[in-house]
């Protein structure tokens, strides 16, 4: 059986015939999981959005979270490592799918490999702002006071800041953030870790270094890659 990790997938983008083609190629993702995967591993934004109200969540993601559900009660083991877009997750994916939420990072071990997950957001120098801004939204008072617009309200305004942080994000000169990270693999794998696998900046990356490996899971957006741990290798595959 092998590993599986996937991020950046982005359920609920305002852009309806690229949603269609991505929840499509998705569930068949999710299918082939349910055929061979032990764990499935989500590093970040399942969601575009998600804000969970206490009688409440975004519609729209039903069949993929019945799929993930039913992951679950079949053996799978399911994983998730918040991203930039999961500031608001609470126990609805834990409580209902069957999900281990981990809030920013998780060290694993798998098969005698030390990996290093992690969504990645807010590690580059230049994510000072980003920073900041974070642990404004993460704050449990902030998100109480936010839960108390009506949903109706409340969901198509987070809706709408989320994307513009996607477009700001997606805007940035790759290469300086790009050489960043390959800079933090590098000193966890000289750390001792085997493995370090990351998400967030939507660029499918394998890189092989001399005590280790760096993986970046890409997106489900334009690459739909991912990353396949099996025979006690760690393999970036592009989902056909």
């Amino acid at each position: 059986m092998s590993v599986l990790f996937i991020s950046d997938i982005h359920l609920g983008e305002h852009f309806p015939e690229r949603e269609a083609v991505k929840k499509k190629k998705l569930g068949k993702f999710l299918d082939m999981a349910a055929d061979s995967a032990s764990r499935l591993f989500v590093v970040g934004d399942l969601f575009d959005f998600w804000f969970e109200y206490k009688h409440a969540v975004p519609k729209g993601h039903l069949n993929i979270i019945l799929k993930l559900a039913q992951l679950h009660e079949n053996g799978t083991e399911l994983y998730y490592i918040t991203g930039n877009h999961d500031f608001w997750l609470g126990d609805f994916l834990a409580r209902e799918v069957g999900f281990n939420i981990y809030r920013d990072q998780l060290n694993i071990e798998l098969d005698g490999k030390k990996v290093h997950i992690i969504h990645g957001d807010g590690l580059a120098s230049r994510d000072r702002s980003y920073r900041v801004m974070k642990k404004v939204l993460r704050n449990r008072f902030n998100i109480f006071l936010y839960s108390l617009l009506p949903p109706d309200l409340g969901i198509p305004l987070a809706k709408f800041v989320s994307g513009r942080s996607r477009g700001h994000t997606q805007k940035r000169p790759k290469e300086i953030f790009l050489k960043e990270y390959r800079r933090y693999a590098r000193k966890k794998l000289d750390a001792g870790y085997d493995a370090v696998i990351m998400a967030h900046t939507h660029v499918p990356e394998e890189i092989s270094f001399e005590n280790g490996t760096y993986l970046n899971t890409g997106d489900w957006i334009e690459n739909f890659t991912y990353v396949e741990f099996s025979g006690g290798q760690f393999k970036l595959k592009k989902w056909d």
